[in-house]
């Protein structure tokens, strides 16, 4: 028999699993771009083409994750979960099976189904795990094992990738089937359990059972903070989006300075992930924005906008800083740029930009994610981060597919790496107007939290007084959430 010590130690566990599932599928998302020379090779077509193939799969994505949300809101979760992982690591497996461009694309975009299943669904489950006090710092936790899978991705592919680059796709596809198997064994999370205003549901052993339905959906839109949350994701993510050519703009950095592809997609990837690290001070901006939520209830908009258009100019600076290499010795790349480091200024510097710059804009995850909670009950919010995700979606796959299309046309006047450097800074304009609806965010959440409340309280003052009374509690689950 389990006491308390073995429940919270399966609800640790529950949460770790929770956690590398979501950095597993940011890994699956990151791994064609750092290969998009060696694949476009071996499949006849341009880069440009593989571009549209991750344009494509982001969009395809996000579309399925509203789907995938809106049956994690009214049914058990964890079979939703399970489901998902396994369709995107049978398409991550069918990759390396393709025998042409049209076979890449419809083995990606079957992966793309599966994949938004995990951030939709698992956030409503990690959601429910945190009291409103904490949410930042915990869902900066969430947002960076993403980063983490993003970065591990673009590490994984360079590295394994660089003499066949099949190897990283087998290597997925076997840990995705892991995953899926290890949802088995994860506690049920029960759906609204961290709200203090639904404590004494709880605790008179009755359940919080209100479920989305389609009546709900204009209430969501009614909210302006979802609004502005939701909206801000089309120009942010057309920024984030350019800079998964990040890899490729260090890899002809290096191939200028006279590396050859094989150890240039290796340098570039490596370089990719050492200047993401900044994205670990995200915890910063999520403890950041719980202290000033305490304060202000448009605290946590406050945090996220004054990140993103702090990074702006660190960002332009960097793509431009000088990446100077020592001649090719044979070292391995991570020796290789680990070295220099301390022998060359300029990659130094570049470091301490890219370091400075992501701390900024990485506060933009933690509070974009916890606000989505504050302002919306429990059965709203993997809906409401799936809508939100699927306009991401479409500013990312916008920012992927245009950057290269931008890329291609500077190229006429501009040789590598300067039209990438060019491209990329070009698209940070988008990071302005993002700053400006965190802004119009943080006027309008404290309303919306508020409302959230006391919709809660009465809930709970509602079914506490049927439970004394004798009355089940068990409501149909499509019986909507208005009060």
């Amino acid at each position: 028999m389990r006491g308390s010590g073995g429940l919270s130690a399966h609800r640790v566990y529950s949460v770790v699993v929770f956690i590398i599932l979501a950095s597993l599928d940011n890994v699956a998302i990151g791994l064609v771009p750092p290969l998009y020379s060696p694949i476009s090779r071996a499949l006849g077509v341009g880069e440009g083409a593989l571009g549209v193939v991750t344009a494509v799969s982001y969009l395809v994505t996000a579309v399925a994750a509203v789907a995938w949300a809106y049956a994690g809101d009214r049914t058990d979760r964890k079979p939703v979960l399970m489901a998902g992982t396994l369709i995107w690591a049978a398409g991550t497996g069918a990759t390396v099976l393709a025998g042409g461009y049209w076979g890449f694309l419809a083995a990606q975009l079957f992966a793309a189904i599966g994949l938004g299943a995990v951030g939709s669904v698992g956030f409503s489950v990690v959601s429910d795990l945190i009291t409103p006090r904490r949410r930042g710092l915990v869902m900066s936790l969430w947002g960076l094992s993403q980063g983490v899978g993003t970065l591990a991705g673009v590490l994984v592919a360079s590295q394994l990738g660089g003499k066949d680059w099949r190897t990283p796709f087998y290597v997925l596809a076997g840990l995705g089937v892991v995953a899926g198997v290890a949802y088995f064994t994860t506690a049920d999370i029960r759906r609204g359990q961290s709200e203090p205003d639904l404590a004494a549901v709880f605790a008179a052993g009755e359940e919080y059972e209100h479920r989305i339905s389609r009546a709900d959906l204009p209430r969501i839109l009614a909210r302006r903070t979802n609004v502005w949350l939701i909206l801000q994701g089309l120009t942010a993510q057309a920024a984030f989006g350019s800079l998964v050519w990040l890899p490729r703009l260090f890899q002809a950095k290096a191939e200028a300075q006279g590396y050859d592809e094989q150890a240039a997609i290796q340098i570039g990837g490596v370089l990719a992930t050492l200047f993401q690290l900044g994205g670990v001070l995200s915890i910063v901006g999520g403890l950041i924005g719980d202290r000033w939520q305490r304060r202000d209830p448009g605290g946590r908009a406050k945090v996220a906008a004054i990140g993103i258009l702090a990074g702006v100019p660190l960002y332009v600076a960097l793509f431009f800083a000088p990446l100077t290499l020592p001649p090719p010795s044979g070292r391995s790349a991570a020796a290789l740029v680990l070295g220099s480091l301390f022998t060359s200024p300029g990659l130094a510097g570049a470091f301490g930009l890219a370091l400075v710059a992501l701390a900024f804009t990485s506060a933009n995850s933690p509070n974009w994610f916890a606000l989505i909670a504050d302002v919306n009950p429990p059965e709203h919010r993997g809906t409401v981060y799936s809508m939100g995700n699927l306009v991401n979606g479409v500013g990312r796959s916008a920012g992927n597919g245009l950057v290269g299309a931008v890329f291609a046309a500077l190229a006429r006047s501009f040789p590598p790496p300067a039209n990438l450097a060019i491209g990329l800074a070009a698209f940070q304009v988008f990071f302005l107007p993002t700053g400006v609806m965190y802004w119009l965010a943080s006027r309008t959440a404290p309303r919306d939290i508020a409302d959230v409340h006391a919709l809660l309280r009465a809930r709970a003052a509602d079914d506490v007084e049927a439970h004394a009374k004798g009355v089940s509690s068990n409501r149909t689950p499509s019986a909507g959430s208005g009060p």
